[in-house]
C-alpha cells in the first residue's frame, strides 16, 4: 500500500491506496508549455490582432471604451498575472490613440458571482490600477440593474440575449479573458467571457441547465461537440450583432500556477481558434493506460475558487465533484465510483451564498435534481437574495441552481459517491452521496460496485492548481 495526502477541509487527509493505484498531481506530473514574458507577449498580440484592426485604428479622441475583466474566481493575483499586466498596456495604447482617461471604464465581469470588494480588487489587480480608476471608472457588472441591461431578444438557437448597457453603448468593448480548462464548455475566455460575465441569469440559465449539461455531448469536456460551447458562440455573436460591433478580446492561455503561456488579441472567433491550440497542449494530459479507472479519489478543501465554504456547502461540494468528473471523464468508467473527502459540516457560508440553503431544502422535494428547474423563478426573483447580490456581496440566487446542474452530472455518471470524513453526514445523504467515517470504509464499500481489484486514480490537490483534463492515449 502507498500513503497519499489529499485535501480535507483546512488541512490534509492521509489515505492508503494499493501500490497499483495511479496518483496524478497537477504541477508535478504534467509539464506546461514554456512561460512567456507577459508584457512582451501582450504588446505583440495588440500590435498584431487576429481578425480586427489594432486598437489605434478602432478609437480616437472622444471614443468611449469599456475594458471588462474577470473577477476574483480565476486568473491569478501575482505580479505577472494576465489582468494585472495587460490592463495598463491596453490603457497606454488607448491613450496613445487619443482616448482620454475619463472615457475609459473598467468593468468587473463577475456575471452571477458576488461583487468584489475594493480589497479584493487590490489583491488581484494591484493598487496602481484600482486607485487610478476607483470609484467611478471601476465598477461591477450588475445583472439585476433594470437600467443597466440591454435586451436583444433571442438568438437563432432560442437563447435569451442581453448584455451590460455600458458595454453595449461603448464605442469599443475590450474583453480580457483567461483561456484555461473549464468543465463548462471546454475553456474560459473567448465568447464565454462575455456570455457568462456581462449578461443576466435569464440568459445564463439557457446553458447552465440540465437540458444542456445532462446531454451526452457535455462530457468529456470538449469544444467541438458541446451544445454549451455552441450556445456560447451563438449568444456572443448575437450580442455583437445587437451592439453593431465586435468585441476586441485580449486572452491569455494560463498554466498550472496562472502563469502566462501565450497572449492572443482580436476578434473572439479568431482568438478562440488560435488560443485553443496552445491551451490544448497545456490542458489535455494523456495517460498511457489500457483501461479506464473504476474509482476516482480526491479531497475538497474548505475554501477554493468560488470562495470560503465551497468544500463544505453541500451544493458546491457536489458541484466540485461533478466538475472533476467532467474534466477527467475520458479516463473514468461511466458508472464508476468517486470517493471525495469533505468536512461536509453544513457550513453554507450564507453571507456569500445566500440562496443556497433554501435551494438545498428545495432539492429534498424532488426525486431527480434536474427537476429543480421548477424552482428557478421562485429562487431567482426573490427580492431578499437579489438585494444581497446587488448590495451585500452575495452570489446571485440563480447561481445555486446552475451549480445543481453540474452536481447532477456527478450523480448521472456514477454508481456511488462516497464522502469520507463528513462531520454532518445527513448533508451528504441529502445530496445523493454516501457518508463514511474513513477513507478505508469508503474503499471497502466501493467493492460492491467495482469489485475487489478496481483501477484507482488519485488526484491530490486537484482544486488548488489550474486544473488539467486527463485523456487516454
Amino acid at each position: 500500500m502507498q500513503e497519499v495526502l489529499i485535501e480535507y477541509g483546512d488541512g490534509k487527509m492521509p489515505i492508503e491506496v494499493p501500490d497499483t493505484a495511479t496518483v496524478f498531481q497537477v504541477g508535478r506530473d504534467n509539464v506546461d508549455p514554456p512561460e512567456v514574458d507577459p508584457w512582451e507577449a501582450t504588446r505583440k498580440a495588440l500590435a498584431n490582432p487576429l481578425g480586427m484592426p489594432p486598437l489605434h485604428r478602432l478609437v480616437k479622441k472622444g471614443s468611449k471604451v469599456v475594458i471588462a475583466f474577470p473577477d476574483r474566481v480565476k486568473g491569478g493575483a501575482h505580479p505577472r498575472a494576465h489582468r494585472r499586466v495587460c490592463i495598463p498596456i491596453i490603457v497606454e495604447e488607448l491613450k496613445k490613440a487619443g482616448v482620454e482617461d475619463k472615457d475609459i471604464k473598467l468593468i468587473c465581469a463577475m456575471g452571477l458571482h458576488r461583487k468584489n470588494t475594493k480589497e479584493e480588487l487590490y489583491w488581484y489587480l494591484g493598487r496602481e490600477i484600482v486607485d487610478a480608476f476607483w470609484p467611478d471608472r471601476l465598477v461591477m457588472h450588475d445583472a439585476e440593474d433594470p437600467e443597466g441591461i440591454v435586451e436583444y431578444g433571442y438568438d437563432e438557437m432560442g437563447n435569451v440575449v442581453n448584455v451590460n448597457r455600458e458595454v453595449a453603448e461603448a464605442d469599443l468593448a475590450i474583453m480580457i479573458g483567461h483561456v484555461q480548462g473549464n468543465p463548462y464548455g471546454g475553456y474560459s475566455g473567448g465568447y464565454k467571457m462575455c456570455v457568462t460575465g456581462i449578461t443576466t441569469w435569464r440568459s445564463i440559465r439557457c446553458h447552465h441547465c440540465p437540458d444542456t449539461m445532462h446531454r451526452d455531448d457535455f462530457i468529456p469536456v470538449n469544444t467541438e461537440k458541446s451544445l454549451m460551447r455552441r450556445q456560447f458562440d451563438s449568444i456572443g455573436q448575437a450580442i455583437e450583432k445587437g451592439m453593431g460591433k465586435k468585441f476586441f478580446c485580449v486572452d491569455a492561455v494560463t498554466g498550472t500556477n496562472s502563469q502566462v503561456l501565450g497572449v492572443y488579441a482580436g476578434a473572439a472567433k479568431e482568438v478562440q481558434e488560435a488560443s485553443w491550440q496552445l491551451a490544448e497542449r497545456r490542458t489535455n494530459v494523456y495517460l498511457d493506460i489500457k483501461d479506464k479507472f473504476d474509482i476516482m479519489v480526491f479531497g475538497l478543501p474548505r475554501t477554493f475558487h468560488y470562495g470560503p465554504g465551497m468544500g463544505t456547502n453541500p451544493i458546491l461540494m457536489l458541484q466540485a465533484i461533478g466538475a472533476n468528473l467532467a474534466r477527467n471523464y475520458d479516463v473514468f468508467n461511466d458508472g464508476g465510483v468517486i470517493i471525495a473527502a469533505s468536512l461536509c459540516d453544513g457550513w453554507f457560508n450564507d453571507e456569500w451564498f445566500p440562496s443556497y440553503r433554501k435551494v438545498f431544502h428545495k432539492l429534498q422535494e424532488v426525486a431527480d435534481f434536474a427537476e429543480a428547474v421548477r424552482f428557478e423563478d421562485e429562487i431567482a426573483y426573490d427580492p431578499e437574495y437579489i438585494y444581497k447580490y446587488r448590495y451585500a456581496y452575495g452570489y446571485h440566487p440563480f447561481h445555486a441552481l446552475s451549480m445543481v446542474s453540474m452536481g447532477g452530472v456527478a450523480l448521472k455518471h456514477t454508481s456511488a459517491i462516497f464522502i469520507p470524513g463528513a462531520r454532518k453526514p445527513g448533508y451528504a445523504r441529502a445530496m445523493g452521496c454516501i457518508p463514511t467515517n474513513t477513507f478505508a470504509d469508503a474503499l471497502k464499500q466501493a467493492e460492491k460496485y467495482v469489485g475487489k481489484n478496481p483501477r484507482i486514480l488519485v488526484l491530490p490537490e486537484t482544486f488548488l492548481k489550474v486544473a488539467v483534463h486527463l485523456k487516454r492515449k
